[in-house]
């Protein structure tokens, strides 16, 4: 059969250089199942509820707040070295509709570990709702997906390995999610040191929740501990965040 040529989209090339990167870390997966229930009853309280996300989000910048390791990234210039930051930067993925396609782009959010609730979810639905060229990191990202090949590569690299300027252009960790969908991915990959990802929610509060971390940067046994304190810390600190509010 004969199909049609389909030229690559600013937005596909986007993913493409996101995975040309990705694929040579050595990434392995943690998962640990959690239970959340006061996150739960706190949230079912609310009116509106706030997104998992925006929850998920502050609680694991409160949880790298006292794990150095998860504010450390791996970089190459001038020579291979661990680089750590004084606080996080999250990078969530969102699905946007560019020319008529859907891609993934992705937004940054400064701090989000003393970021009240409310703010990270307004931030959010911004970068969801407003016309893409609108929020200053799609805009950028798509600008740069126009240059030729080489120098966009290069660019990226460059921004990757330069411990400096890596958290603003990229982020400390990315969250990227389906459980809204029902589904979950297993295997998602990112440039930077951990990837946070979580499954759907029962009512009680019970949750796959993994960590796809740069092993470079840290051991496994490290991960496991720190999800276990993540359970704990969404337990205490967010669900008493969710219960202050009015």
């Amino acid at each position: 059969m004969r199909g049609r040529w389909i030229t690559l989209s600013p937005g596909r090339r986007l993913v493409g250089d996101l995975m040309r990167f990705s694929r040579k870390i050595p990434r392995i997966t943690v998962q640990r199942r959690l239970n959340l229930g006061p996150v739960v009853q706190a949230r079912q309280a609310l009116d509106p509820r706030p997104s998992w996300t925006a929850i998920f989000m502050k609680g694991y910048a409160l949880l790298a707040k006292e794990t150095p390791e998860l504010r450390r990234a791996y970089v190459t210039l001038p020579w291979p070295h661990l680089y750590e930051y004084p606080s996080s930067i999250a990078s969530l993925a969102y699905e946007r509709e560019v020319d008529g396609e859907r891609v993934v782009l992705l937004d940054r959010v400064k701090k989000p570990e003393t970021t009240p609730l409310d703010a990270l979810v307004k931030k959010i639905r911004a970068s969801q709702s407003r016309p893409v060229m609108e929020v200053g990191e799609f805009r950028r990202a798509l600008r740069m997906a126009r240059l030729p090949s080489p120098l966009r590569r290069f660019l990226m690299w460059l921004g990757l390995n330069i411990g400096r300027q890596r958290a603003r252009y990229f982020g400390t960790f990315q969250l990227s999610v389906y459980s809204g969908l029902g589904a979950e991915s297993l295997n998602p990959l990112t440039p930077l040191t951990t990837l946070l990802n979580y499954g759907p929610i029962d009512e009680h509060g019970n949750v796959d929740v993994r960590v796809h971390y740069d092993h470079r940067v840290m051991d496994g046994a490290s991960v496991a501990r720190a999800l276990e304190r993540l359970e704990a810390i969404m337990n205490d600190a967010i669900a008493e965040e969710l219960r202050s509010r009015p």
